[in-house]
Parts: C-alpha cells; structure tokens; sequence
C-alpha cells in the first residue's frame, strides 16, 4: 500500500464534503499539474491519503483512500487531465498543523514542507507513521 496525501481549500471542498460523498466518494478532479496527475496515475485501490485544509487551517484533518483508479478528469474538456476518486474512512483524533509537520525531525523532508504547492503528494510510510502518532497526542 502507498501513502499519499491531497489537499484542499476548505472553502471549496472540505472534509464535511468529503464525508457527505459517502462510501462510493467523488472524484479528486481539477487538478492541472503534471506532476500531480501523474502521481495519482501511480494510485492504486485501497491505498491510503491524508486530507489536508489548505490555505488558512492548514492542517491534516482526516484519512481517505483510493476508491477508483486514475481515470478521465470529468471537468477536463482536453482529454489530457485524469484524477482518482477517493472516499473518507475516519477523521484524525486531532489535527495535526503545518506548523507540527515543520517542526518534527521525522516530518522535515515531508513533500508538504518541501513541495507545499503541490495539490496530490506522496507520503513515506515513517511519514504517515509520525502524523498519525501527533495525531493520537503521541
């Protein structure tokens, strides 16, 4: 299983939206980056993301998976955009801040302080490890 990490702008698609899809999930569509795309080409069914609320909060908030594989982006009108769809399992006991990741030695090197732009990022596994452990107050 690989890890990954999606983030989003909570004022237009939020953990609440997310859990409102329900067990079928939605498309993780809109994104035009290269990178990006490619990296949810890699997706496979059943792997694991964080999700992160950019832009103000800032903070990895929740655990969803890969429902559906890469696939046509449905708001792409080119043909050359693909997204996955992902579902909400559970939300993290607390969320864990931007400021947390910046600050743990494990966390230094995490695409989301190196790479924060990016909308789609892999996560190591003593990545995910870590977060979950803030999370749980660890």
């Amino acid at each position: 299983m690989a890890y990954w990490l999606f983030k989003s702008e909570p004022n237009t698609w939020s953990w609440d939206d997310q859990v409102k899809a329900g067990k079928k999930g939605t498309e993780w569509d809109g994104v035009r980056n290269f990178l990006a795309r490619n990296q949810m080409r890699q997706m496979k069914v059943g792997d694991r993301g964080f999700f992160y609320h950019s832009v103000n909060a800032k903070e990895i908030v929740g655990i969803v998976e890969v429902a559906k594989a890469a696939h046509p982006d449905s708001t792409d009108d080119t043909g050359k955009w693909e997204c996955v769809d992902i579902r909400a399992l559970e939300p993290l006991a607390r969320p864990v801040t931007l400021a947390e990741v910046k600050t743990h030695d494990t966390l230094k090197d995490m695409a989301l302080v190196t790479n924060s732009r990016l909308s789609v990022q892999p996560v190591k596994e003593a990545e995910w490890e870590a977060v979950l452990a803030l999370a749980n107050g660890e």
